[in-house]
């Protein structure tokens, strides 16, 4: 279990025949989980994929708390934009699903 107090949450649909590829950038030790290991309050990401649709994932990033992903995304604006920017072709869409305070 993570030592987490704040959860974003990430959908994405990946372009077909891009699938191995996304889950290699977006899963637990791609590039997308070391670009946030280097923010303070990181807690990992988990890749989920559904069994339903083809080509739907969504992305599990746990924080220690809003203010620690908040200060992430301020330091790393640019590498996160840059990282977002590099990653567009994999997927048809990207939606920010929700973030979430643990209770």
């Amino acid at each position: 279990m993570h030592d987490w107090g704040y959860l974003v949450i990430w959908e994405f649909q990946v372009r077909p025949g891009m699938e191995s590829r996304f889950e290699a950038v977006y899963g637990r030790d791609g590039a997308w989980a070391q670009l946030f290991r280097t923010g303070e309050g990181f807690g990992g990401t988990e890749l989920h994929r559904d069994r339903k649709v083809s080509g739907r994932y969504i992305t599990l990033d746990f924080w220690s708390s809003e203010e620690a992903y908040d200060r992430f995304r301020q330091l790393n604006a640019a590498g996160y934009q840059a990282f977002d920017r590099e990653c567009e072709a994999l997927t048809e869409s990207e939606v920010e699903v929700g973030s979430f305070h643990r209770v």
